[in-house]
């Protein structure tokens, strides 16, 4: 997977049209504002196969539902009080891990961008662009297909070409066949637990090949293993 499809806003041409045997797909609405909630409620409801399972309207309580109701998507605002989107997406992420999580920002910051990415999120969009693109982003999700703005992919690319001009030519250590395979199905956004399906392995031996990786491989998140990837050929930029 290249980052056309991790990190670019795909074409409806590329989902899967929703069957009648689809399941219902479970939102999570978490924001402060009321409006901003209602909104996005009245939107969701004009999809009969999309639903919004709750509401909340700080962080701590995006955190207590998203562990409650187990939605398959939350949509989260960035800023809101008692806990920020960046900690809460990184708690659900960690006791919700089937739930995707959706940014909602009414701006676009590098650095907001690297640390949640860094966090879980596997979508970013900006407050302006819901009405457009918030049904699709949840789809894409859906289908574990991480949905980010062309700005925020060209975000993510220059900072790939920083990171690899400051690298230099170093050679990086040698992975086995194995190894290699686990490296591109994380930098593909499988989680620990997909990786062991495939692997065939448990799931405690999944995270143990995960860590010993990022630790031989000298990186300490999942943009540098997607960037490490991406320069050795493992997946396709």
């Amino acid at each position: 997977m290249g980052l056309s499809e991790t990190y670019l806003q795909d074409g409806p041409d590329h989902l899967e049209e929703p069957t009648a045997a689809t399941r219902m797909v479970r939102v999570l609405v978490a924001d402060d504002h009321e409006s901003v909630r209602r909104g996005i409620g009245e939107l969701i409801r004009t999809q009969p196969e999309i639903q919004v399972c709750g509401e909340a309207a700080n962080g701590k309580d995006a955190v207590k539902k998203a562990k409650q109701l187990r939605p398959d998507v939350v949509v989260l605002d960035v800023n809101m009080p008692e806990m920020n989107g960046i900690e809460a997406t990184r708690q659900i992420v960690k006791e919700t891990p089937a739930a995707e999580v959706m940014i909602l920002t009414v701006f676009e910051s590098e650095q907001t961008i690297t640390e949640l990415l860094n966090a879980g999120a596997r979508g970013y969009m900006l407050k302006s662009d819901v009405a457009n693109d918030l049904l699709f982003a949840i789809r894409s999700l859906c289908q574990h297909r991480p949905f980010f703005t062309s700005k925020v992919a060209r975000m993510v690319l220059e900072g790939y070409v920083e990171s690899s001009a400051r690298e230099g030519g170093c050679s990086s250590p040698k992975l086995t066949a194995s190894e290699r395979h686990i490296v591109q199905l994380l930098a593909e956004g499988k989680s620990s637990k997909e990786v062991a399906v495939i692997q065939g392995i448990a799931v405690k031996t999944a995270e143990t090949h995960r860590n010993n990786l990022m630790r031989k491989l000298g990186l300490h998140s999942i943009c540098e293993l997607v960037h490490y990837a991406i320069r050795n050929q493992v997946i396709e930029a």
